[in-house]
């Protein structure tokens, strides 16, 4: 049986794996004896909490983040030539999916390689579910600018199709600037235009809730450090 590229899943945070990881995922962890991971650091440690059972000084990690040149990257589907799968890993989530892993996936394609895409827990469509906003027509649009008048041009232009198209909007921000991102948004959408925060999606700590954007200004929640997907809809 051909060699094949996995896409593994990997949790969100520190929760119950049972909840976040199937089984079957974690059986298929044990067929790989190399990695693709955005930080070995944090692989070798989600690894060991899926049950990886092979030893891990003796696995192969290779890097890949947003600094990754795509020309150090060539070699790094070469053991599937031997026959071997490779795993492809994000920090957390989906591999691919606000991650730089699609330049393995599209480098696999071009191969010929088959890819697997492995159920798991994505904070982009959990978020979605949960907060009441259009799951037909949406737009995810990354990490939005850490300037206020760069964000705030930004709105101008998405907030009007969220009115005329139905189109939920969503934004990921680094877990440091959450809380500023959310005061951004309260102050430059219309006062009823709405914002769902999903925060700690998963965890014991999870926090999601939708209202109209002027209200988040009173009595915002403790958001710092803390992984968050904020949603806007009318």
């Amino acid at each position: 049986m051909a060699a094949k590229l996995i896409l593994f899943p990997v949790p969100i945070g520190d929760g119950d794996i049972d909840i976040a990881i199937p089984p079957y995922n974690r059986q298929l962890l044990n067929t790989c004896r190399t990695f693709i991971v955005e930080d070995i650091r944090t692989a070798r440690r989600n690894l060991k909490r899926m049950g990886y059972e092979h030893p891990i000084d003796e696995t192969q990690f290779l890097e890949l983040d947003e600094h990754t040149p795509e020309t150090s990257i060539t070699h790094y589907l070469d053991p599937i030539a031997n026959g071997e799968n490779i795993g492809l890993m994000s920090e957390a989530g989906l591999p691919c999916i606000a991650d730089p892993g699609n330049l393995i996936t599209a480098m696999a394609h071009r191969q010929g390689i088959e890819i697997i895409p492995l159920v798991g827990p994505s904070s982009i469509m959990l978020a979605l579910m949960a907060s009441g906003f259009n799951g037909q027509n949406f737009a995810f649009n990354g990490y939005p600018p850490i300037d206020s008048h760069k964000l705030s041009a930004l709105l101008k232009t998405l907030e009007p199709r969220i009115y005329r198209d139905s189109q939920t909007q969503i934004f990921i921000e680094a877990p440091y600037r959450n809380d500023k991102l959310l005061e951004n948004l309260a102050r430059s959408l219309m006062p009823t235009t709405r914002i769902c925060v999903a925060c700690d999606i998963t965890l014991p700590t999870q926090y999601i809730r939708t209202r109209m954007a002027r209200l988040w200004l009173n009595d915002p929640p403790l958001l710092h450090k803390r992984p968050a997907i904020f949603l806007l809809y009318k």
